[in-house]
């Protein structure tokens, strides 16, 4: 695939759309990113003044408590934030399929929880994970088939730029119920 969009219409009118992040298809109300337990893969790499006290925030460090893998935490802004957390940096490896397919519905439930209408979702798993794209499509399509969100109209998958056509096979697969 190259900077053109892949477009499908499966489970309930909801349209997926596979595009690199440098072309989006459409506007989003929310975008996923692959997180870690501490929160660590999403922090900002451009270093700030910390309005705290350093010793205040050494203790909030060692009194950090960690996320629960396959869980997601919301981060507000516009666009909303969804960090789906599929990895354990004490683990080796890092990610479990079980943990993104875990992740996978709990960004859908906040998707319908939160009446989002778009969401651009990157291959989780992947990006600090040797998760395959075809296994990961295929968790996409697993959760889609096991809880349909009602609010979703337009899924962005952020693909890698030059991902085959091939990889989304199980999203032409029609709906299991």
């Amino acid at each position: 695939m190259s900077s053109a969009t892949l477009i499908w219409e499966i489970v309930r009118g909801l349209r997926i759309v596979a595009a690199p992040a440098d072309a989006p298809p459409f506007p989003v109300d929310a975008e996923a990113a692959e997180e870690d337990t501490f929160l660590v893969l999403s922090a900002e790499p451009v270093l700030h003044q910390p309005p705290d006290h350093p010793l205040r925030i050494i203790r909030d460090a060692f009194a950090a408590e960690p996320v629960s893998p396959g869980s997601v935490v919301v981060r507000e802004g516009s666009p909303l934030r969804l960090l789906a957390v599929v990895h354990d940096l004490d683990q080796d490896p890092t990610w479990r399929p079980e943990w993104v397919a875990a992740a996978l519905a709990a960004v859908l439930r906040q998707c319908d929880e939160r009446a989002l209408r778009s969401l651009a979702l990157p291959l989780l798993g992947s990006r600090h994970g040797r998760l395959g794209p075809e296994r990961f499509v295929s968790l996409l399509r697993d959760a889609l088939d096991a809880a349909p969100p009602s609010s979703l109209q337009r899924l962005w998958l952020v693909v890698p730029k030059g991902t085959p056509p091939a990889v989304f096979a199980a999203l032409e697969q029609p709906p299991l119920g």
